[in-house]
């Protein structure tokens, strides 16, 4: 398991944290999901073998979030 936290820009509100959590849960390979609205980032934990970074950030861009390892 790997542990990335994620700078997020654009969470803006609840529904923000839970569409970027319920979203990333659905993916193969995802452990834990929390985002945080006051301190725009999102914590991840996920498992390497099965699922990459990139994997991770292209399913938040088509959530219509953009955001970056920190």
């Amino acid at each position: 398991m790997q542990n990335i936290t994620l700078s997020v820009p654009d969470i803006s509100c609840g529904h923000c944290t839970s569409s970027i959590e319920n979203g990333l849960s659905k993916l193969a390979g995802i452990d834990a999901v929390s985002a945080d609205v006051a301190t725009k980032t999102a914590q991840v934990t996920f498992d390497d073998a099965t699922l990459s970074i990139n994997d991770i950030l292209d399913a938040l861009d088509d959530l219509g979030f953009e955001a970056t390892v920190i």
